[in-house]
């Protein structure tokens, strides 16, 4: 699955427990009617990823979803779902996503036509 829009916030690498488990959380918000504010997280060597990326820029963000089950002191089973990040890349921004045009230059101009040719097309 992959969520595409504008970068909100980058977070800090955060480091937890003594095996050095590393996480940092990214913001993305998507572009639509309704824009979404998306909490991704990038986790052990995923967190440089997010080195080369600036709050504003346009991206596109693979992500995995993941699910975890937890039961409290209680006994009550509780579950916790998280968007993981394993890749990004920039995105051209909204708007700019039309394919570059040929300069005419490039074609060849017609030579052999002929305007009493009978027009053969259907329509």
């Amino acid at each position: 699955m992959e969520v595409q829009g504008k970068v909100k916030m980058i977070g800090e690498t955060q480091t937890f427990g003594s095996n050095g488990f590393r996480k940092r959380e990214l913001v993305v918000t998507t572009e639509e009617q309704y824009p979404q504010h998306i909490l991704v997280e990038f986790v052990q060597d995923k967190t440089d990823l997010l080195d080369s990326y600036k709050v504003g820029q346009p991206v596109k963000v693979n992500i995995n979803l993941r699910g975890r089950e937890w039961v409290n002191p209680q006994g009550e089973t509780k579950y916790f779902n998280s968007v993981q990040g394993w890749r990004i890349e920039a995105a051209q921004a909204e708007g700019s996503s039309t394919p570059p045009v040929a300069p005419a230059e490039a074609f060849e101009p017609a030579t052999n036509l002929n305007e009493e040719d009978h027009d053969d097309l259907p329509f």
